[in-house]
């Protein structure tokens, strides 16, 4: 493959808070994006010594007038290449994208999809990469702790506020005082608080139960697509590229209850995991096809998460029938040789699945602000 290619890919693969490798395969993702076209992957390149520019400075760095740099920008961004959207000022600015987390990866497959044998060609290559990242990380594992550690939460989770009958879950809060006596500024812990703040919102496929069903991997739980939503600034990106389409927030409101009855988490995403930020998005996961949950499962990714609730059992009232302990996501609930749900809070993500689907009630969402970090598990002696 050509060196323009190579060094486009790798400026890409630096992109993100993940370090892709910038191999054959991350070069052919590529490939099959923008071809060997020299003008497309000189524009990538331009975004070497800063990932966002105005178009003045884009032009500058690339070489190329204001009018070119306008139409090649605009047409990497329907490639799922470059986010570009105004600043709060108004002035137009182009930010190159990482292949995943969010990217190209989430872009490519957020749209409606046709089956082609090209975007199954895609769904293949993402794949080989995450295998690689994989073995790239199992290979330094020990040094992952020092790596992900001290890192933001990739997202954060909002629990439903209903049972599967239609009851409250039961929250217990918890009192704590402050250190130093500050105030600390919780974000919105409903979905319909996260709706209420936006004026623009847009609703499209979940990447990865799609990219999955290409894969020939379709959802186990036989869950909706049409749930991945974007606000704000990224809802009129998302919009204005066709990965998906504008909606109301009575719509947005119907498409999140319909996830909820589906056993679906509502992961909120945050400008750089900055939660005091207005969300940029939410995802509605399953357990089986979430890239997150796969990731950390497989063995390639800590999970590393934000949540405000923690699952509380009471013990007296829990039947042991395992209700929970199938709906749990990240395994953090089991039976006990006493024959009750036990929960592993180190595990807990504060999803609320538990609390939803148990028959009993004997679930309910303790209250307070809690990171989770759960390494995965060792592939290799």
């Amino acid at each position: 493959m050509s060196k323009p290619l190579r060094r486009a890919t790798e400026i890409i693969c630096r992109q993100g808070i993940i370090p892709f490798p910038a191999g054959e395969t991350a070069m052919a993702i590529v490939a099959e994006l923008v071809g060997d076209r020299p003008e497309a992957l000189e524009l990538i390149a331009a975004f070497e010594k800063a990932p966002s520019q105005t178009l003045e400075q884009l032009a500058a760095s690339s070489g190329r007038d204001g009018a070119a740099v306008e139409a090649l920008a605009s047409e990497l961004a329907r490639l799922g290449l470059i986010f570009n959207q105004p600043s709060s000022a108004g002035t137009m600015v182009y930010r190159l994208l990482p292949l995943m987390m969010v990217g190209v990866m989430e872009y490519r497959f957020m749209g409606p999809l046709a089956g082609s044998e090209a975007e199954k060609r895609l769904a293949r290559l993402f794949e080989r990469l995450l295998a690689e990242l994989r073995d790239q990380f199992q290979g330094s594992y020990d040094a992952l702790p020092a790596l992900f550690g001290q890192a933001p939460a990739v997202d954060r989770t909002v629990p439903p506020s209903t049972t599967d009958a239609g009851g409250a879950i039961r929250v217990v809060p918890v009192q704590k005082p402050l250190a130093g006596g500050e105030e600390l500024i919780l974000p919105s812990q409903t979905v319909d608080e996260i709706i209420d703040k936006f004026e623009d919102i847009a609703v499209g496929h979940c990447f990865c139960r799609q990219r999955r069903s290409l894969l020939g991997e379709p959802c186990l739980t036989r869950a909706p697509t049409l749930n991945c939503f974007t606000f704000g600034k990224s809802a009129r990106h998302t919009a204005a590229q066709g990965f998906a389409r504008k909606i109301s927030r009575e719509e947005a409101r119907r498409i999140m209850q319909e996830a909820e009855a589906a056993g679906l988490i509502h992961k909120a995403f945050h400008p750089g995991s900055r939660e005091g930020s207005p969300e940029t998005s939410i995802c509605n996961c399953c357990k089986d096809c979430c890239d997150t949950l796969r990731l950390w499962r497989d063995g390639t990714l800590p999970l590393i998460n934000s949540t405000y609730h923690l699952a509380v059992i009471d013990e007296a009232a829990c039947t042991g029938c395992g209700t929970c302990v199938s709906w749990c996501p990240t395994d953090a609930i089991a039976l006990a040789d006493q024959g009750v749900a036990r929960r592993d809070e180190t595990s807990c993500i504060g999803c609320g699945l538990c609390a939803r689907f148990c028959p009993e009630g004997a679930v309910a969402l303790q209250t307070g602000l809690r990171r989770v970090f759960v390494m995965p598990p060792r592939l290799r002696a």
